[in-house]
C-alpha cells in the first residue's frame, strides 16, 4: 500500500510542544505560528525587534504567530534569514521513520510573485540538513532575493532558467545545475515559458544555532 506523510500539527497544538508527522496534515500556517514564536523566543527577540530586522510588519507577525496570517514565500524567507534558522526549522515537525511518499498534489504550496514552492523533503545527515523542493516559475517572470542562510542547489526540469548571483550570470536549461552561496543577493528568471525545477537547500553545522524542535537530536546525531 502507498503511502504519502506530510509534517505539520494540529491547529491547536500547545506552545512549545513537540510535534509529530503522525499527527496528520495540516496547513504551513499552522506549523509556522508552532515554531515562529519558539524560534523568536529563543533568540530573545521581541515582536517589535523581529519586525525591525526582517522589515516585515509586527501586526503581520502578530497574525503568523496566532496562526490567523497567510505566509508567502518572501515573509518565511525573511524570517529565515534573519533568525538564521533553515527554512523546514519554520515549516516542518518531527518525523518517524519507514517509507515515506509525497504526492506532488497533497504539499500544501508556499506561494509568492511569480514563483510556487513545495516542501518535499527535509533530510538531515550528521552535521548537514538538506531541504527539497519543488519549485516552478511562472512565465517571464522573475524572483529576487537578498539573501538567506545555506547554499542553494538547483537542477531544472523544463523550460529555460537565468540565473544572477552578485553580477554573474548563466542560462540552463533541463537537466543543468547551478550552485552558489545563498547569502548572496541572487535571482531567478523564466526566460521561455514557465519553468520547473528541483531546489536543495543545504546548510551546515554553522547554520543551525538551534535545534528544528523540543527533542530534536543534537548537532552531529543524524535524525533516523
Amino acid at each position: 500500500m502507498r503511502r504519502g506523510t506530510r509534517s505539520g500539527t494540529r491547529s491547536g497544538t500547545r506552545e512549545g510542544a513537540a510535534v509529530s508527522a503522525e499527527d496528520g496534515p495540516v496547513s504551513i500556517r499552522d506549523m509556522l505560528a508552532v515554531n515562529l514564536k519558539r524560534l523568536r523566543t529563543r533568540r530573545g527577540l521581541s515582536l517589535s525587534e523581529l519586525s525591525r530586522r526582517s522589515k516585515i510588519g509586527k501586526a503581520t507577525l502578530s497574525q503568523l504567530e496566532s496562526g490567523t496570517g497567510n505566509p508567502t514565500i518572501e515573509t518565511v524567507f525573511g524570517l529565515s534569514r534573519v533568525l538564521e534558522v533553515p527554512i523546514s526549522d519554520l515549516l516542518d515537525a518531527r518525523e518517524t521513520g519507514g517509507l515515506r511518499v509525497v504526492r506532488a498534489a497533497e504539499v500544501e504550496v508556499l506561494s509568492g510573485e511569480g514563483l510556487d514552492l513545495r516542501p518535499l523533503r527535509r533530510i538531515e545527515s550528521g552535521d548537514t540538513v538538506f531541504e527539497v523542493y519543488d519549485q516552478q516559475l511562472s512565465a517571464d517572470s522573475r524572483r529576487d532575493s537578498l539573501g538567506h542562510v545555506g547554499t542553494e542547489h538547483t537542477v531544472v526540469q523544463s523550460g529555460r532558467l537565468g540565473v544572477r548571483v552578485e553580477g554573474e550570470e548563466a542560462e540552463l536549461g533541463p537537466g543543468d545545475y547551478v550552485g552558489f552561496d545563498a547569502s548572496l543577493p541572487h535571482s531567478y528568471t523564466a526566460l521561455d515559458g514557465p519553468v520547473r525545477s528541483v531546489l536543495l537547500l543545504q546548510y551546515g553545522r554553522d547554520q543551525r544555532p538551534l535545534p528544528p524542535y523540543p527533542g530534536a537530536p543534537a548537532d552531529g546525531e543524524a535524525a533516523r
